[in-house]
């Protein structure tokens, strides 16, 4: 009996065991089912992880080798054609703003101002405008070309400006500037250079220098001793000191030039412009890109012209200006003070403080400018 008992007692506590082991693979396969219900893809789920970001990876690197083979190409498609780099320099394709009708300056706030266009050579026609002084303003409405050319024999004085790359004669902040010229009782003139606006031809340096020389001579040919005044911009300022130095060889000089945000030359401008940036420390640059701006002749070398100068310069330009930085103005105005065929006139820097934001094209804003000008002039405004 002891023997069956304890037979009996380890039956029931083999049997227990087996039940024990059947309850803990039951406790595992429910563990499964809760793990399988919390993750259905299972092992699947983390091979898409990897898949994904696999893919992700690839795609990031094809968009590298993409903007390395781009970065990579501009400068070789520049070398071989550096006409591109002519037009990257002259921006004459940009024409904003959009849908002007320049043949309506009126339509920009310009209703003192008469649309016109003048042939500097054959085949070649150029648009020009001319504001005639505010206090003139009534008198002007409606009036037809006879009258605007007899408003040149008045006593104001006449202002040719020059404007920089892109845009047109229209663009906004030079019509801002022309309002605050024309309120100051001057005359001004401006034109699009050939290739610009609405102007005939292609654009060059040379083109550029022989539109503003005939214009001035169209002017002085109008007013006779009054004083005629040139203001150049941007790039406009390399126009207007090729424009004085050949007016200073032939001994006319005009009776002031004004340079508003100059550079030195082209080539340390196009080195110093934010669009070079990228490029600037590449090994070559000079060979990829300022050589390829020279091949197009094109150089703007207002620091060799201000060595043939005589009449006096006015240099502006604002420290924040970030397309033409303020070291390549102060650095002409250093050199035009140094210039032998400038001594004795008087050569003038006028910064502005970075707190104005002024930047590249708002000196117009200044109040100051009206000071500015009637101290360097040597006379009070032909309004006051």
């Amino acid at each position: 009996m002891r023997k069956r008992k304890g037979s009996a007692d380890h039956d029931s506590s083999f049997t227990a065991s087996v039940t024990l082991l059947d309850g803990s693979s039951d406790l595992k396969q429910c563990h499964k089912k809760t793990d399988a219900a919390s993750d259905p893809g299972g092992s699947g789920t983390a091979m898409g992880r990897r898949y994904r970001r696999g893919g992700l990876i690839w795609r990031l690197r094809r968009i590298l080798i993409w903007v390395l083979g781009i970065y990579i190409a501009v400068p070789v498609i520049i070398k071989v054609c550096p006409s591109i780099q002519a037009k990257l320099v002259f921006l004459n394709f940009v024409r904003v703003p959009y849908f002007i009708d320049l043949k309506r300056p009126q339509d920009q706030g310009l209703n003192h101002t008469r649309n016109f266009y003048l042939q500097p050579e054959e085949g070649i026609n150029i648009g020009v405008w001319h504001t005639v002084p505010s206090v003139m303003w009534r008198e002007a409405q409606a009036k037809d070309a006879e009258w605007y050319e007899k408003s040149f024999q008045s006593s104001h004085p006449v202002l040719l400006y020059l404007h920089g790359n892109a845009g047109t004669r229209g663009g906004d902040h030079r019509v801002q500037l022309y309002k605050v010229l024309s309120s100051l009782g001057y005359h001004v003139v401006t034109f699009d250079y050939r290739g610009w606006g609405d102007s005939e031809g292609s654009p060059s340096e040379k083109g550029m220098t022989s539109d503003a020389l005939f214009l001035y001579q169209w002017i002085k040919q109008r007013i006779g001793q009054k004083p005629l005044y040139i203001w150049g911009h941007s790039l406009g300022t390399g126009v207007a000191t090729n424009l004085v130095r050949r007016l200073c060889d032939r001994g006319t000089p005009p009776d002031a030039l004004i340079l508003e945000s100059p550079f030195t030359n082209i080539r340390e401008e196009a080195k110093s412009h934010p669009f070079s940036m990228v490029y600037r420390y590449l090994p070559g640059f000079d060979w990829f890109f300022l050589d390829s701006i020279t091949a197009n002749d094109i150089r703007f070398a207002s620091d060799e012209n201000v060595n043939h100068i005589s009449c006096p310069v006015l240099i502006l330009h604002a420290e924040d200006d970030t397309v033409v930085p303020f070291q390549l103005g102060k650095k002409l105005y250093d050199l035009a003070a140094q210039s032998k065929s400038l001594n004795g006139h008087k050569v003038q820097f006028i910064p502005f403080p970075s707190s104005l934001g002024y930047r590249h094209k708002f000196i117009y804003k200044s109040p100051q400018l009206s000071h500015i000008l009637s101290d360097f002039l040597n006379a009070p405004h032909p309004h006051v």
